[in-house]
């Protein structure tokens, strides 16, 4: 796909001049043509600080959601969207922050988003779970760690003292990000998912280097991220893990694992291969509601229930790039 640069004027507080944009992306699949990385920074800037009118906000949203984003284009979104917000600052210690986005839910199996959470916290490393905290239809981690008593952190400073204390922090997308989350909020208007939904999957909202957990559910996005994390990410932002979402969720499907792939300093290293094959499924919650699953949890962490070999094998690996990052920080 041809990429162009378009001259615009960018000026802070005033409104932003999109159409020229829109002529060039709003051209369908074939014919659409992609923005530089420069380009896609001032536009979703400008989105972000509503100088896009509505009209030709809409047009963006969907001129992309039919285009599909390039990795410059994804980069350039993803300089302005970590831009939008402070970042947060992580506790001193022996791993890095590990990020997990939860933005699916789960609608047909338990959500075990908050049990990868848990048990990477009880082993010492600083998590930050972020997302929605409703979703109809879907059981989000939101619920599922309320239910385990742990709440959600309204600020940037209560989300950095869980941490420190060595507790899971969980922060809604609107308190970390508000205007990331007005982008999310316009699926209700449009009735589509938009690139905001595949910028809070692999934003990086620390300060210093962190292990992102990113997830995709369409075939294209793995080759798009994977192109992205190799060639286009910001060096110094620490490393990442990306898999296809269990129902879209970061946690590793615990009947049957996917294959993980570790990007770190440009190269990227199969960690844990595709299992095809199970022997004994592991017990899990009888239904998916997040009461169900929050007590199958507290099972699981007082030991009466084993954690899946899937979920065991993702803490292991997410401990072990999280030590290599804190390592190199100090060294």
């Amino acid at each position: 796909m041809t990429t162009v640069s378009i001259p615009h004027t960018d000026v802070a507080g005033e409104p932003f001049p999109a159409a020229r944009f829109i002529k060039e992306i709003g051209r369908g699949k074939n014919g659409a043509r992609s923005m530089t990385r420069d380009d896609a920074a001032a536009l979703y800037r400008a989105m972000l600080d509503g100088r896009v009118s509505d009209l030709e906000l809409g047009g963006i949203l969907l001129s992309m959601r039919i285009k599909g984003e390039s990795v410059d284009e994804i980069a350039g979104f993803l300089q302005a969207a970590e831009a939008s917000f402070a970042p947060l600052q992580a506790p001193s210690g022996h791993y890095a922050p590990i990020v997990i986005p939860s933005y699916n839910g789960a609608r047909k199996m338990a959500n075990l988003t908050a049990l990868l959470a848990l048990l990477l916290a009880r082993a010492g490393a600083p998590v930050l779970v972020h997302g929605v905290t409703l979703d109809p239809g879907r059981v989000t981690t939101a619920e599922v760690l309320a239910a385990l008593g742990v709440p959600a952190c309204a600020t940037h400073a209560e989300a950095q003292a869980a941490m420190a204390r060595g507790e899971v922090s969980f922060m809604p997308i609107a308190a970390l990000a508000p205007k990331l989350a007005y982008m999310l909020s316009l699926r209700k208007v449009l009735g589509v998912r938009n690139s905001t939904h595949t910028l809070v999957k692999i934003m990086q909202p620390f300060a210093g280097p962190a292990l992102r957990l990113v997830s995709y559910t369409h075939p294209e996005y793995l080759e798009m991220l994977g192109e992205y994390f190799i060639t286009a990410a910001p060096a110094g932002r620490g490393d990442a893990f990306l898999m296809r979402g269990t129902e879209g969720e970061t946690v590793a499907n615990a009947n049957k694992a996917q294959q993980i792939d570790w990007f770190h300093d440009t190269e990227r290293t199969v960690l844990v291969e595709k299992q095809l094959q199970v022997e004994q499924l592991p017990d899990l919650p009888l239904e998916r509601d997040a009461a169900t699953t929050a007590a199958w949890i507290r099972q699981v962490l007082a030991g009466e229930v084993p954690v899946p070999p899937s979920i065991a094998e993702q803490v292991e690996q997410c401990l072990m790039a999280s030590g290599r990052i804190a390592a190199s920080r100090v060294a």
